[in-house]
């Protein structure tokens, strides 16, 4: 008796029933000749290490798979982002405050993954609802410089009277160094002085996002 297929499989025990393999054979759809495509999956998460660096992979890393044209890459790489997108959704209908653990994996989800420091902003208004998020400054492997004076009149341009910022450490050490601490003084310091207040600070790594507010560093 012949193996299922994955679309088979799912009419009869659902999508949770999909091993990995399973689940991504489903998402590529086909294989390539002479690859049928759970072999094709199979290779792809050995090569990538699993899901995470499959999906964190970019353009020109995953156009050097065999078996990966333009149509497959763009399927992965919508994985991604429709995750994201997801996430922003919820949070945008509540108040970060009110679900932390929307706030945290919308985060996690868009900065952990950047092999550079990344750091981004969660602009508020008076009810702590999310006007937007951006990714305001770029740095290197172990450091971005941020600037005080470009948050402030980010968070002016917004109209937003709070912010959540957050960044990431490649290294995938989530606790908050001493520049971490001293950049947040500054930032809460000068939001003050505009009647902007800064509600928390995330550091992003492999473990759940650490709040430096729930640390006593704000």
């Amino acid at each position: 008796m012949s193996t299922p297929l994955p679309r088979e499989k799912v009419s009869v025990h659902g999508i949770e029933a999909l091993s990995d393999e399973e689940l991504l054979a489903l998402l590529l759809g086909t294989g390539a000749p002479g690859r049928p495509v759970t072999e094709l999956a199979r290779g792809l998460l050995a090569a990538f290490g699993g899901f995470r660096g499959l999906l964190q992979a970019g353009r020109q890393e995953l156009k050097r798979q065999p078996g990966l044209g333009p149509a497959k890459i763009g399927k992965l790489m919508a994985v991604l982002e429709l995750s994201k997108r997801y996430l922003y959704e919820e949070l945008r209908r509540g108040s970060p405050l009110e679900s932390p653990g929307t706030t945290q994996r919308y985060l996690k989800t868009v900065l952990r993954d950047h092999v550079h420091e990344v750091f981004a902003c969660l602009f508020l208004d008076t009810r702590h609802r999310v006007i937007a998020f951006e990714e305001l400054f770029h740095g290197t492997i172990d450091g971005a410089t941020v600037y005080p004076r470009v948050v402030a009149e980010k968070a002016l341009r917004h109209g937003a009277a709070a912010l959540i910022v957050a960044h990431n450490h490649p290294s995938g050490i989530g606790e908050p160094s001493l520049a971490d601490q001293a950049i947040t003084r500054r930032l809460k310091e000068a939001l003050a002085l505009l009647d902007i207040r800064l509600l928390d600070h995330f550091v992003v790594g492999d473990g759940p996002p650490v709040s430096m507010a729930s640390r006593g560093m704000l």
